[in-house]
């Protein structure tokens, strides 16, 4: 049986997420404040963490930073908060997902249902990426190149990691954002990707401004160019 946190205060939408999620067979856990959430998350082990960003005590943005120093699980943002910004500073810091209040039901089920099947797919995927000199350790999140430790953002780790498992490989943008994020593709949007894949290179390429790793094909999208 999955087991899902939940860090949500409003009682209303509470109970019924929780009578929707429970009817799916999983197991829950729910928090209302950030400090009963820091309580619970040491004493459990989740398949998924559904957070709410704005709390009575605090942000869910803070958990997510905390969750992320020790696990890898799943982390969807529940908000009312549909800013372009707040989007994105809760994919950098580690969320897969994010979903702004008022949702209709299933659309919130299956989104619940599409993180917990890529958990699973994650968990059986190989440890370790090597490619043109930069390794991933998928365990620790730790990206080194040429034996350098490199600092990215969850969602730059995450784009890493889809080019490195597709060497060779022509992506278009659809392709990328929708095995990335499935969150509302007016906030992460072609144009957006643009950016992430800009600071990614500044950060694994030698030169930027004439990138040999991650290679534009016109018209088309990106592809990993596999020199090994």
């Amino acid at each position: 049986m999955k087991r899902i946190f939940f860090v949500e205060d409003d009682l209303s939408l509470i109970n019924g997420l929780a009578f929707a999620m429970r009817k799916q067979g999983y197991e829950l856990d729910i928090a209302r404040t950030g400090a009963e959430a820091g309580q619970l998350w040491a004493d459990g082990k989740y398949d998924l963490v559904i957070l709410d960003v704005s709390l009575p005590d605090g942000s869910g943005f803070d958990l997510c930073k905390k969750i992320r120093k020790t696990s890898r699980v799943p982390i969807m943002f529940l908000t009312a908060a549909d800013e372009e910004t707040d989007i994105i500073m809760g994919l950098d810091i580690g969320g897969d997902d994010y979903i702004t209040k008022p949702f209709k039901l299933a659309i919130f089920l299956s989104r619940v249902n599409a993180l917990l099947r890529r958990s699973e797919n994650f968990n059986q995927a190989e440890t370790e990426l090597n490619s043109n000199g930069i390794r991933i350790c998928l365990l620790s999140r730790e990206v080194r190149k040429n034996g350098t430790l490199v600092e990215l953002t969850a969602s730059e780790f995450k784009l890493l990691r889809l080019f490195m498992e597709n060497p060779n490989i022509v992506l278009s943008p659809e392709q990328i954002l929708s095995r990335l994020w499935d969150c509302d593709e007016n906030f992460i949007d072609s144009n957006t990707l643009t950016v992430y894949i800009r600071r990614l290179r500044t950060k694994i390429e030698d030169n930027p401004a004439e990138p040999r790793n991650i290679v534009t094909v016109r018209r088309m999208g990106y592809r990993w160019n596999s020199t090994d």
